[in-house]
């Protein structure tokens, strides 16, 4: 076995052994968990956990799993389309000032996100949009400078010949974006939803500061209001993770060929 593997391995276990040890913990009872080593497996396993999270003897977890994915959903819609728009027009239009423009706007990707929080705040509070939905998902529908960054240099790759044929046909700016890029850059959009699922699903401090009301908890939240009420509980706490990781692994496992396609194609090893 060469040395590439036993690095591999290595850094496999030190990534999975954590989640597993998460996995057993979610299914073993209090009692087992405080009078037995943390290694052991579940004897017996039991659900108890699980059912405590939507029996209503917690915070509603399962609501909390609904606003989440409603995020996601709203802010992964409005990511993609602006910021596949955004990417087509530092792409392929000419104009004054565009490259000086693109790099601007990219250079805010050099200031800490948590350098905003403030600001935005005091904007949405203003437009009286705290604790709301719609406070927590409009700092981040209309595109991102990573995303417009990553799409940008994936359509200056297309091959500029299929857009002139596509232009000699008649074909419009709209036509050109909805006809030939998207199509050719399905892989890269489908990384940028991976992305954008997950930094979204596990994100922490910006639904703690804009939202107070039960209702608007994301699983984050509602999983450190567990850690909080529950101390000590700490199967409970484990339950609500091992349930808040299950849709991003099946994010993953949906989008993986095209994710493995984007590596391919844009040549990165």
């Amino acid at each position: 076995m060469s040395v590439a593997y036993v690095v591999l391995i290595a850094a496999a276990v030190l990534t999975l052994a954590p989640i597993l040890l998460s996995l057993m913990t979610s299914f073993k009872s209090p009692h087992q968990f405080a009078v037995e080593p943390a290694l052991n497996p579940p004897s017996p396993w039991t659900l108890e956990n699980f059912g405590a999270l939507f029996s209503g003897q917690t915070a509603d977890f399962g609501h909390a799993m609904l606003v989440t994915a409603s995020v996601v959903v709203v802010v992964l819609v409005g990511q993609i389309v602006f910021s596949i728009m955004a990417a087509f027009v530092f792409a392929r239009l000419e104009f004054p000032g565009r490259d000086m423009l693109f790099w601007a706007y990219v250079g805010t990707l050099m200031i800490p996100p948590v350098v905003t929080v403030v600001p935005l705040y005091l904007m949405l509070s203003g437009a009286g949009l705290r604790d709301t939905f719609w406070g927590l998902v409009l700092p981040y529908m209309f595109g991102s400078p990573y995303a417009i960054f990553l799409l940008r240099e994936y359509f200056r790759g297309v091959p500029q010949e299929l857009v002139d044929a596509a232009r000699i046909d008649g074909a419009g700016t709209w036509t050109v974006l909805t006809r030939i890029i998207v199509p050719l850059s399905r892989p890269i959009i489908a990384t940028l939803t991976v992305i954008t699922v997950v930094t979204h699903w596990n994100n922490f401090l910006w639904p703690l500061i804009i939202t107070t009301s039960p209702s608007l908890r994301m699983i984050t939240t509602a999983t450190a209001s567990l850690q909080s009420q529950y101390n000590g509980n700490w199967t409970l706490v484990t339950a609500a993770t091992t349930l808040a990781i299950i849709p991003l692994m099946a994010v993953f496992v949906v989008f993986n060929k095209q994710i493995v396609a984007s590596i391919q194609i844009t040549g990165f090893r």
